[in-house]
């Protein structure tokens, strides 16, 4: 890897420099060199938007000449509405952004949205935000490389290829919207210029049966288009390719293996934001790290008992539920079956189970709670970040027994404070969690293969044999993780890897290319 700019300044003199522009829809943060509205803008769905913010920021500090597009959120950057009807945004953006790198994309559609994403607006927001790439951003910063994420930037790689400008395209998940060229063109993209580079569901013979009757792939588009294409897990890209999900589309299939296969495909793990860190957690109470973590767990799990219902009591194990209750990927189900049976089983030492997530399945929970009488051992709670935090510092094991994870957080949030993850062995876990090694040497969680809740309820009995462990030695294995989940699972090792994929891309070091070395 290069090194950084000793003073971490981008070199402006430097007409030679790289120039990388980053298009995403979601954002958490930006560094605070790169202006004012840096610190107002958080848009936020899902790992995306770390991830987008990491990059970013990694790339700035070593000097390099980075770029980001993402739609003009006002209500969601906190941009009050006197300033919109004055007319004092773009004056005020112009005074805060003396570097010009961040891009702001204008539609109304944008502007009063509280969310990124909605269902009755998704297509027509992912047409604006990418009109105003293609027609207006791209030709002002005429970048070297466009890095593209997920399937509202699907249209933009088929757009740069005539353009002569390499694109890394990233697939967060793998869901997808088909339009018409007609209906891409009459939102203001000229698709004609290069609907050879677009995905149709049906092979076109000529541009106008492919304009009006065609449906085009915004996400196979993007794999399509892109010079190099990334998932964010290495396992779940083969498991992709290899057909080991039904819901995976078969176009998006064919076109990652057939990147996969030219050696232009490859998994990038996210990383868990950086706010989550029980030494410095704004959401708790009592702080602590890998040294006292056994002081302060114990002062976080009273607080939890105490907060939730649950039973006060020092010595009783917790698992911990914090995944959506979706039963199509999450595998809540598995935990339903066995619950009952699993909290009598361990009554002995009081186990006790916190489910602090939102879904579907959550009535199923209550009803379980309330058939067997299990108030106080089990609670269920509907999402709260607060309250989840506190799970995390207060429990000691974490449950993720999802049938597919195309990367997953949780799995690597939990071992940070020292819960230690009960998983189902698929896509990102699989990359992220290994099972637990007899000594307490290796490995960082329980790991079970068979999807079903026999292989639940055998990793739970696996980590009850682990908390039965004699004190210092479990001590000591607890502390090995969160140390060594700590220095792996941050945002420099992700954003590392993706600064290693512009170089393969590009086919030069591109830090070292920003300094002129």
């Amino acid at each position: 890897m290069s090194k950084p700019h000793p003073n971490n300044k981008p070199p402006e003199s430097n007409k030679s420099k790289t120039r990388i522009l980053v298009v995403t829809p979601e954002i958490t943060y930006l560094p605070d060199g790169m202006g004012n509205l840096a610190q107002r803008m958080h848009a936020k769905a899902g790992g995306m938007a770390d991830v987008s913010a990491s990059l970013v920021k990694a790339l700035y500090d070593q000097g390099a000449d980075v770029h980001v597009a993402i739609p003009n959120y006002r209500k969601m950057f906190h941009m009050d509405m006197k300033e919109i009807f004055d007319g004092e945004v773009e004056r005020c953006v112009s005074k805060v952004i003396p570097e010009k790198r961040i891009h702001l994309a204008e539609d109304r559609i944008f502007y009063r949205r509280s969310t990124v994403y909605d269902a009755m607006e998704n297509q027509n927001t992912a047409l604006a935000f990418q009109r105003e790439v293609i027609n207006n951003i791209i030709p002002r910063v005429q970048p070297d490389l466009i890095h593209c994420n997920d399937w509202m930037t699907g249209l933009i790689p088929a757009a740069a290829k005539r353009l002569g400008i390499p694109c890394l395209f990233t697939c967060h998940n793998i869901h997808s919207e088909r339009l018409t060229m007609a209906h891409i063109e009459d939102k203001g993209i000229d698709a004609a210029d290069f609907w050879h580079n677009l995905y149709f569901t049906d092979n076109p013979e000529s541009y106008d049966e492919a304009r009006e009757s065609k449906p085009v792939d915004l996400l196979a588009t993007g794999i399509f288009a892109s010079d190099h294409v990334n998932s964010v897990s290495p396992t779940f890209l083969y498991e992709v390719v290899e057909g080991r999900h039904d819901f995976v589309p078969d176009a998006i299939r064919k076109e990652l293996a057939n990147k996969l296969y030219a050696g232009r495909a490859s998994g990038i793990l996210n990383a868990p934001d950086e706010a989550l860190n029980p030494n410095s957690d704004s959401e708790l109470d009592h702080h602590y790290n890998s040294k006292n973590f056994v002081k302060g767990k114990a002062l976080n799990k009273a607080q939890l008992q105490e907060k939730t219902g649950l039973n006060i009591d020092p010595d009783a194990p917790i698992l911990f539920w914090p995944s959506r209750l979706d039963p199509m990927q999450k595998g809540c189900q598995l935990l339903a079956d066995i619950m009952y049976q699993t909290v009598s089983d361990y009554s002995h030492i009081g186990l006790q189970i916190v489910i602090v997530a939102s879904g579907s399945f959550s009535q199923h929970f209550h009803d379980i709670i309330a058939l067997h009488n299990l108030g106080g051992k089990v609670v269920m709670c509907d999402f709260d970040e607060s309250l989840s935090r506190l799970a995390y510092a207060g429990s000691d094991f974490m449950l993720m027994p999802s049938l597919f994870e195309p990367c997953g957080l949780p799995q690597m949030v939990a071992p940070k404070y020292g819960c230690i993850p009960i998983v189902h062995d698929t896509g990102g876990i699989h990359d992220t969690i290994h099972h637990l090694h007899y000594d307490g040497k290796l490995g960082n969680g329980f790991r079970f293969e068979h999807y079903s809740a026999n292989g639940l309820r055998w990793a739970i009995d696996e980590a009850i044999q682990f908390y039965q462990w004699e004190p210092a030695r479990k001590n000591k294995t607890i502390r090995r993780i969160m140390k060594e989940s700590a220095e792996l699972f941050n945002h420099q090792a992700t954003a590392a890897a993706y600064i290693e994929r512009y170089e393969q891309i590009l086919g030069r070091d591109v830090v070292d290319t920003l300094y002129n070395v």
